[in-house]
């Protein structure tokens, strides 16, 4: 798991048994992040979206089929 900016470089990383469930670990690498934080599906959470929210960060995913489609601001659409 890692985390990078948008010049590539790491600001955090973090390895673990390939069955470690990713929403475990998002939480310690955004630890020290604001700002917006994209991440794929298996991350996605409502509970570690809200506990990122109340440090500063807003997390952004796209959403698994069965979930309610939000609307994304072209930026971070297109990232």
């Amino acid at each position: 798991h890692r985390i990078i900016n948008h010049l590539g470089e790491i600001l955090a990383l973090k390895i673990t048994a390939g069955n470690t469930d990713d929403r475990k670990v998002v939480r310690e690498l955004a630890k020290e992040l604001i700002g917006s934080l994209y991440g794929d599906k298996g991350y996605l959470s409502q509970e570690v979206a809200d506990d990122l929210a109340k440090n500063g960060v807003t997390f952004i995913t796209k959403k698994r089929s069965n979930m309610k489609a939000s609307v994304l601001e072209y930026w971070d659409k297109i990232m």
